[in-house]
């Protein structure tokens, strides 16, 4: 068994008692954590402007407003698992939707496996098997650092992945679920070899009543949660939300991720599906499909649909410590460059930068900077 990552029954017990636990204190309201003042320290002022800029990134996430897919179904005589539809959360959401996907396949007396997709849910899926000492095979038409996972921001604050008023109660308990077990794996990755630590992050809102809503997964998972409600804390917001939660850096965190599958003995077959009946063809008897938005074709999903996403990447600053979340704007600092988002637009297939993007996001996050206090 992998030391660096709790196995499945680890995740659950461990999950499931968290929530226990903090069903019954009544659970944490963030009214009663809130703090007219919060600590004193200075927080260094992100330097947003067009000549640090060193690349813009941009990325299609496969989006679902009725919430992902983890189900089973037969493909001729094979056993086929989907783990599809995460939109914005594939990443934050990688292990808890990981773990769901493969218990479809616990009482299959089956030890070959084939996984469709080499993002981080595909490689999160195949390591999990190998766990359980299966013997897996990864196809998949792109490899990292060429998968849309290599470009996410990756804070682990799982959301814009579905529509509130579209879901259903049964899948708002598979994605409680799946975000309790995710945050559990990433904590036993804290550290340089994962590119996993954790970080303070502020979330600004002009009202309080956007705090008054559960965080996504549950406030138990955002340890040292408060309120601001002052202006002259930090930022220039009336409101503000102050958190302690994960940042993953992909590049590093994508590479460990291949790595670890290649020492376990895993084999990549770089190959493009046209159909199912390629699929059906796999030597392998059980099937994961983790191929994302590459589902809407293979698989018919009318509802998956494609949200781009465009990122401005600035010249790294080692002195920012600390992540924001503004409406549609956000920061987070990596060490491969700040990180600066960002965009959330339904259907468009593009993959080009767009030039008035990179004006807004850079004007945005300028203001947000401009308005820190210090």
């Amino acid at each position: 068994m992998d030391r660096n990552k709790p196995d499945r029954r680890s995740f659950l017990t461990s999950a499931m008692a968290a929530s226990a636990f903090v069903l019954a204190k009544g659970g944490l309201n963030p009214r009663y954590l809130a703090a007219e003042r919060g600590p004193k320290r200075r927080l260094s002022p992100v330097g947003v402007s067009r000549d640090r800029l060193i690349r813009t990134v941009v990325g299609l996430r496969p989006y679902r407003s009725e919430g992902f897919v983890i189900k089973a179904e037969r493909l001729g005589e094979k056993l086929l698992i989907h783990n599809y539809g995460h939109g914005g959360s594939g990443v934050t959401l990688s292990w808890g939707a990981a773990t769901l996907a493969v218990e479809h396949a616990r009482d299959a007396q089956q030890n070959r496996f084939a996984v469709l997709g080499s993002g981080v849910m595909g490689l999160s899926v195949a390591r999990l098997l190998q766990r359980r000492g299966g013997t897996v095979t990864i196809y998949a038409k792109d490899l990292p650092p060429h998968t849309t996972s290599n470009v996410a921001g990756a804070l682990w604050y799982p959301s814009s992945l579905y529509n509130s008023q579209k879901v259903s109660a049964a899948f708002l308990d598979q994605f409680r679920l799946a975000c309790r077990i995710s945050n559990r794996a990433f904590q036993e990755l804290v550290g340089d070899q994962y590119g996993v630590r954790w970080v303070e992050t502020f979330e600004l809102e002009q009202e309080l009543a956007p705090f008054e809503r559960e965080p996504p997964g549950g406030a138990q998972l955002y340890p040292e949660t408060r309120i601001l409600r002052e202006p002259e804390h930090y930022f220039g917001s009336p409101y503000v939300r102050q958190f302690s939660t994960m940042l993953i850096e992909p590049p590093v965190y994508m590479n460990a991720l291949l790595r670890d599958f290649y020492i376990a003995g895993g084999k990549v077959v770089v190959k493009e599906f046209r159909g199912r009946e390629e699929i059906a063809s796999l030597p392998e008897p059980i099937i994961f499909n983790c191929t994302g938005l590459g589902s809407k074709a293979l698989f018919d999903d009318a509802v998956l649909i494609p949200v781009r996403g465009q990122l401005e990447v600035l010249l790294p600053q080692p002195e920012i410590d600390y992540c924001y979340l503004s409406g549609d704007f956000y920061m987070f600092p990596r060490r491969d460059g700040i990180i600066l988002g960002g965009t959330f637009e339904h259907r468009n297939w593009s993959l080009e930068p767009d030039a008035d993007q990179i004006t807004r996001i850079l004007e945005a996050n300028a203001n947000i900077s401009k308005g820190l206090r210090r």
